[in-house]
């Protein structure tokens, strides 16, 4: 049997990504050949690692925090979703050994939504909280499934504007501070914000939430997260973490570089028994 193709998750820290271990259960359900590792890489490390990577026989890269918009740099081609994002996640290379980027984080999220979850975002009042790299790599795919509005909400208000700005052509979105939510309803909350993974929550007032609210959290953990014991607390009919979006990212990554879609739903029951463990 030849050696194995050679992949890798590139972060800083990284010991704690679950990349390794969904790639080896979608490598092995599709009988691929390959070998996927873990980079713990400073960022000024960063370009001589990753073209020492792929000059040594690596066959692709997923990028996490906190090289997502640095490694745009480093590559000859960038896909749509990469260059609306303005951030990549995913590193492969063209027949002539160039680099190209591509952002599978915004198509993990709406599958794991509209397939997994089977929530209806067309039509329906969407809030998006936060303003940083998560919001901007969700924004894009959000509004390609129609919402009614989209509504960025951010402590500081004037970077959510940039962004509205930016992405006005795409579909109806507006910026707002948390305190100008007051009085408005919405039928989703995406929480784009890091705060709740560090026991924290933003500064919302409670009218965001109604009886058929769903909020979803971009963030995952063994057990409900600070944003989701809000939205159960206050009434939310349904609240969600981001385990679903990391597995539906994966594999669409797995399919740029092997071809091959991988079934995601076995995957997640697994990397959600263990977390549950």
């Amino acid at each position: 049997m030849p050696a194995p193709d050679r992949y890798a998750v590139i972060g800083h820290p990284i010991a704690h990504s679950r990349s390794p271990q969904i790639h080896a259960l979608f490598a092995q359900q599709t009988r691929q050949n390959m070998l996927y590792g873990a980079l713990d890489v400073a960022p000024q490390e960063l370009a001589v690692r990753v073209r020492e990577f792929f000059a040594t026989g690596g066959r692709g890269l997923n990028v996490t925090v906190p090289h997502k918009e640095a490694v745009l740099a480093l590559s000859a081609s960038l896909s749509a979703r990469a260059r609306i994002a303005g951030a990549a996640n995913t590193l492969l290379q063209d027949a002539a050994g160039r680099l190209s980027a591509d952002n599978t984080d915004g198509a993990g999220l709406v599958r794991d939504l509209t397939h997994n979850l089977r929530i209806a975002v067309a039509a329906q009042r969407v809030l998006l909280l936060g303003a940083g790299g998560a919001a901007r790599g969700a924004l894009a795919p959000l509004l390609e499934l129609k919402p009614r509005v989209l509504v960025i909400a951010n402590r500081g208000v004037e970077r959510a504007r940039a962004l509205a700005q930016a992405f006005a052509s795409l579909g109806p979105v507006r910026a707002a501070g948390f305190a100008q939510l007051d009085g408005e309803c919405f039928d989703l909350i995406v929480n784009a914000t890091a705060a709740s993974m560090q026991g924290q929550l933003p500064p919302l007032p409670l009218s965001v939430l109604g009886a058929t609210t769903i909020c979803y959290d971009l963030g995952y953990a063994s057990s409900d997260t600070r944003f989701m014991h809000w939205a159960r607390e206050h009434g939310a009919a349904q609240a969600h973490m981001g385990l679903g979006m990391l597995v539906e990212q994966a594999a669409e990554s797995f399919y740029l570089w092997r071809g091959v879609r991988p079934e995601t739903a076995p995957v997640l029951s697994a990397l959600a028994a263990q977390l549950a463990h």
